[in-house]
């Protein structure tokens, strides 16, 4: 056992089960047939009796077959190493780095730096993954295929993105444990403030007509910064409803009302 588990039990006054998560999410306000895009920090909910795998299970129970979760189902190790940052590697490994990392597999290639939840679910029965190398989107539920069904290589967070599709379904943003510099709907509410965004080049090893090869593309620069301040903004808009979640905090949201308030709060405080 890690000492981080350690420590995680230590704060943890019982063993937080699928059970307690259920009543925490339904009190929070979750219905059954909802579409919910979740982000969640599993450490911050207690010490999680079956871990990721109930986190899941909760949702999906809640939701029932009538309801589809999405998780953002990000790779962002299949970006182009010129970029790396945290850490950088040296230039002169970008040649064989782009060479031979393996192309992009809906269903092989692992999420990177976002946590097990999302990496437990991408691999769920009956999931389904974006096509897009390094901003990918998983879900599970009936309306999956119109949510994943379109995401541009150059473009993954804009108007014919998988977010776009939960806002016009107005899909239901859930947080747990995490707060709203997390949330990656927040991404087309940018889209929609600075659509002249500067564009950063990258690149991605891809399958294209049966062959690998390295494909260069430039995607809108994006900044998380200004994500944090929604939440309150949300809150003294009474557009969020707040509940424990195990031993941590969870929010709920209509994903509409998320992405509006923050392109009005953008707007009206730009300079």
């Amino acid at each position: 056992m890690s000492a981080k588990e350690t420590a995680l039990i230590a704060r943890s006054a019982h063993p937080i089960t699928t059970e307690h998560l259920r009543h925490d999410m339904q009190a929070l306000g979750l219905r059954n047939g909802e579409t919910v895009i979740l982000h969640c920090a599993l450490s911050k909910l207690g010490w999680v009796s079956g871990g990721a795998r109930s986190i899941i299970e909760a949702v999906l129970q809640i939701l029932g077959p009538d309801g589809t979760l999405v998780m953002p189902a990000q790779s962002g190790d299949l970006s182009d190493p010129a970029s790396w940052q945290n850490p950088p590697v040296p230039r002169a490994w970008w040649p064989q780095i782009r060479q031979s990392t393996p192309p992009f597999d809906p269903r092989l290639t692992p999420t990177y730096g976002i946590g097990r939840v999302p990496e437990l679910f991408r691999l769920w029965p009956e999931t389904q993954r974006s096509f897009h190398p390094t901003c990918s989107f998983s879900a599970c539920g009936p309306l999956a295929d119109i949510i994943l069904k379109e995401q541009p290589l150059d473009d993954p967070f804009g108007e014919s993105s998988p977010l776009a599709r939960l806002y016009e379904i107005d899909a239901r943003v859930l947080m747990l444990g995490v707060g709203f510099q997390s949330c990656t709907a927040l991404h087309l509410a940018e889209r929609r403030v600075w659509p002249q965004a500067r564009r950063l080049a990258d690149g991605s090893p891809m399958i294209v007509n049966g062959e690998r090869v390295w494909v260069e593309y430039s995607l809108p620069e994006t900044e998380i910064a200004p994500f944090a301040p929604i939440e309150e903004v949300l809150r003294n808009e009474r557009k969020l409803s707040e509940h424990k979640a195990g031993s941590g905090n969870a929010m709920l949201a209509s994903c509409r009302d998320v992405i509006d308030t923050a392109v009005t709060h953008w707007r009206s405080n730009r300079a």
